[in-house]
């Protein structure tokens, strides 16, 4: 455990750096804060339990980590390596700091020195895989600290799209750890594996960092590549033992072999030393400025965290505030700034702003900054999240719910790494999720993290996949289990597409074009809308195929570091979006029609007189106009029409419907019908992050008092992404607790008619008209009284137990469009 601390560089004199309290105590000080303070959970110390290294481990290894100075590994450690070692692919799946990264270095190492003795003098390799670039660099820069005393028998070395080309070669011949991301597996390594051929025959371990990332489309995509690269290790003659290190997650192993295809052993227990955590909730006030329809409005999550970082600055607590967005990290940064200059100038020059899209060598001084504490402060975006070894920090803000408990959890972890007390503090945003967490604190503090939901079998992830395997090696039947049940099914749809062509008993790749690229494993699809500045032909950036429609139409407000600019035309044949700099005196939203068509329905089952359903659905989305509000009050200053095609959407989404019946018991006439289904909509999308690992703006509703599919009054939630992500299925296996929630969020609500806290959504289409909120409220109670009863009664949130067995249900999914 390490010694206390105390900083005498707070004007309001010293606090202890373990007394997290205290700390607490003064941000909470005056009549108006200690409101804001919803509650605060107490996480008692833990002390480590240690263990020794397995014998088969080289004596140099053992030396090397004791030289770094770490003598006796955490009992977890231990384990994990002897699984490695035994060649059983293993999960580590334990708290923040709590060395998982040794845990899997320590084997690697030791059969890195082993194959240095080989014949052949390449010997054993391994392959490192990270979500992100900069956590990659950073463990390469672990690895060669770690291994220095080992000389030239570790030869680590970064492989992504930075990498010069002078040096590509030299990695592929004599590299024996090679650093890399799933995007430059999918697109460099595999397509290109005669030229890692030696790499790949000697391949031993694979190492999976941060594999709790790899969720939703994201992580199905990574998981089909991952079957890739199994299958061409098979044809070199390897069978490389897979480690994974994850944060705590629920059920790591069942994860960890959705994401490899193998059987995965899990450890779990984390042996590690903690200190002492104090966790708060923390609701920012309401404001004297009103809202969509007058309703009231709280203060930002942005403002507050940059209060209370300013006010953490001051005491001389070295805190990191996460938030999302780039654009919040700079914003917070900037805040605090102006607001320490009026305290002490030299303060100002102590807090930063750390996120992507920093040069490498911008944010590595960044982080130096703040271990040493040069920095008291720095407002980060999740890229300080991932495992970037920046130790000694007091303090956690975390500026809105980040999504899952997994990420809440590994954000507030990155305070107290070396064992002494620390503080986090969970800012709520003014939305019906944040705002039901904070008065709810058993959702976060009672129950385990998520499951992580990822779905392989996906036909629209599995397609592509299945067209760069035979691109790579011609794909054989052997080949069909290993990438799952939907393969037999795809295949012959791919051949009529004159994608794949068979012969001699296997498929072949048929076109020119590499096949590598029909698919971004991010999940974004479509050709990227460039934004360019009209007078200069200067490129801004970069806007996402799927949201163009919506955000650089021709008349929207486009901003780009602190500049705005106004879109003077979208060309969607050449996906330019050209700008000028303006200073307009309002914002602009865009408004959408959505309509849904359901094209199968796999599951069933009745909610009293209603059905709860899951399958595919259709879904056609066309952004028809856009408004003109106000700065500041949010007045509407009117609206214009655009001319933009509709776009289509096939993916999974579950649905309920109501009969007269249950309209008559809640009370529901037609004039409050629209507005009750479509807050009961709002409402239900904003709470399903609770309950899947997803984020709002992965998810999509419709809502409508008579469908001409069911017949009925209908709330549909679907998957944002072809094919669906996992999301729509995990809100029909938790639909009890997910809707229970849902009505819970919506009653507690002080406000009369609907808040951004409850009903009101950013992303409505129709400018969140109409609404009634008690309609919804007495909607939802109705069709619960109608659920069955879940197996186990569990609360259902990600990660706990599963419904009873449908009463009925019908299999079948559609096949994508060629790619």
């Amino acid at each position: 455990m390490a010694k206390n601390h105390r900083s005498d560089r707070s004007p309001t004199g010293p606090v202890s750096r373990a007394d997290p309290g205290t700390v607490l105590g003064r941000l909470a000080s005056g009549p108006s804060r200690a409101s804001r303070i919803t509650h605060t959970e107490h996480v008692p110390p833990r002390e480590g339990r240690h263990a020794v290294w397995p014998d088969r481990i080289r004596a140099e290894v053992i030396a090397a980590v004791r030289d770094a100075g770490i003598e006796h590994p955490w009992a977890h450690q231990a384990r994990a390596a002897e699984h490695a070692l035994d060649g059983d692919s293993v999960v580590v799946a334990t708290g923040t700091a709590s060395g998982k990264s040794l845990a899997y270095l320590v084997p690697v190492l030791s059969a890195l020195l082993d194959g240095s003795e080989a014949p052949n003098g390449r010997g054993a390799t391994a392959l490192y895989l990270a979500p992100t670039k900069a956590l990659a660099a950073d463990q390469c820069r672990s690895v060669k600290e770690l291994s220095h005393p080992l000389g030239n028998s570790v030869r680590p070395a970064v492989y992504d799209g930075d990498t010069p080309f002078e040096e590509r070669e030299w990695i592929r011949q004599y590299a024996n750890y090679v650093l890399t991301n799933p995007d430059m597996l999918h697109r460099g390594i595999l397509p290109s594996h005669p030229r890692w051929s030696s790499f790949l025959k000697a391949l031993k371990y694979v190492v999976i960092d941060e594999c709790h990332t790899y969720r939703g489309v994201f992580g199905s995509h990574v998981a089909q590549v991952l079957r890739r690269l199994r299958r061409l290790c098979a044809r070199y003659g390897a069978s490389p033992v897979f480690l994974l290190a994850s944060a705590t997650a629920a059920e790591p192993a069942v994860a960890a072999r959705r994401l490899t295809g193998l059987p995965v052993v899990e450890v779990a227990d984390d042996a590690s030393p903690r200190g002492e955590l104090v966790f708060a909730l923390w609701e920012p006030p309401l404001t004297e400025l009103q809202g969509e329809k007058g309703a009231p409005v709280r203060r930002t999550a942005t403002a507050e965290t940059a209060d209370l970082l300013t006010d953490l600055a001051v005491q001389g607590i070295r805190t990191v505030a996460f938030i999302r967005s780039r654009r919040g990290a700079e914003l917070i940064s900037v805040i605090a700034q102006e607001r320490l200059a009026e305290v002490d100038r030299s303060l100002a020059r102590r807090v930063a702003a750390y996120r992507g899209g920093y040069l490498p060598e911008e944010r590595r001084a960044l982080e130096q900054a703040l271990h040493s504490g040069e920095l008291l402060g720095l407002a980060a975006t999740t890229a300080l999240e991932l495992g970037i070894d920046v130790s000694g920090l007091d303090a956690v803000l975390i500026a809105g719910y980040p999504g899952t408990r997994a990420s809440l959890w590994q954000q507030a972890g990155r305070a107290g790494r070396s064992g002494q007390g620390a503080l986090a503090v969970l800012v709520a945003r003014d939305d019906p999720l944040d705002t039901y967490l904070v008065h709810h604190p058993e959702a976060l503090f009672d129950r385990p993290v998520e499951s992580t939901v990822l779905d392989p079998d996906n036909p629209y992830v599995l397609a592509p996949h299945l067209c760069a395997a035979a691109a790579e090696i011609p794909l054989t039947e052997e080949d069909l289990a290993l990438f799952g049940p939907e393969t037999e099914e795809l295949l012959p749809q791919l051949e009529a597409a004159k994608l794949l062509r068979r012969r001699t008993k296997a498929w072949h790749w048929t076109r020119r074009e590499r096949a590598a690229d029909l698919t971004d494993i991010r999940g974004e699809s479509g050709r990227p809308v460039q934004v360019v500045e009209a007078g200069t032909g200067r490129l801004l950036g970069t806007v996402d195929a799927g949201a163009a429609h919506g955000t650089v139409h021709e008349g929207a407000v486009h901003l780009h570091q602190g500049r705005t600019y106004l879109v003077r035309s979208l060309d969607l044949e050449d996906s330019v979006a050209l700008v000028e700099e303006a200073a307009p005196p309002y914002s602009t939203v865009a408004r959408d029609t959505t309509s849904i068509s359901v094209l199968e329905t796999d599951i069933e089952v009745p909610w009293g007189d209603g059905r709860l359903c899951y399958g595919s659905v259709e879904v056609t989305n066309q952004v028809v106009s856009f408004l003109r509000r106000r700065l500041i009050t949010g007045e509407v200053l009117g609206e214009t029409k655009l001319d933009l095609p509709p776009r289509t959407l096939r993916t999974r989404a579950v649905w309920w419907t109501v009969t007269e019946d249950q309209l008559d018991e809640a009370r529901i006439n037609p004039e409050i019908l629209g507005g009750a289904l479509h807050a009961a909509e709002h409402a239900s999308i904003g709470l399903l992050p609770l309950f899947a690992t997803c984020d709002r703006w992965d998810i999509g509703g419709v809502s409508i008092p008579l469908h001409p599919d069911t017949l009925l009054p209908t709330v549909f939630v679907y998957d944002g992404h072809p094919g669906g992500a996992g999301f729509a299925e995990r809100a029909f296996h938790t639909a009890r607790a997910w809707l229970t929630a849902t009505r819970e969020a919506i009653a507690s609500c002080e406000c009369d008619a609907g808040c951004p806290s409850c009903i009101q959504s950013p992303k409505c289409g129709n400018g969140n008209d109409p609404l009634h909120k008690r309609g919804a409220v007495r909607l939802l109670t109705v069709l619960l009284r109608g659920a069955p009863e879940e197996k186990g009664e569990s609360s259902g949130l990600a990660g706990e137990g599963e419904p009873a067995p449908a009463q009925e249900e019908r299999r079948g999914r559609p096949v994508p469009p060629s790619p």
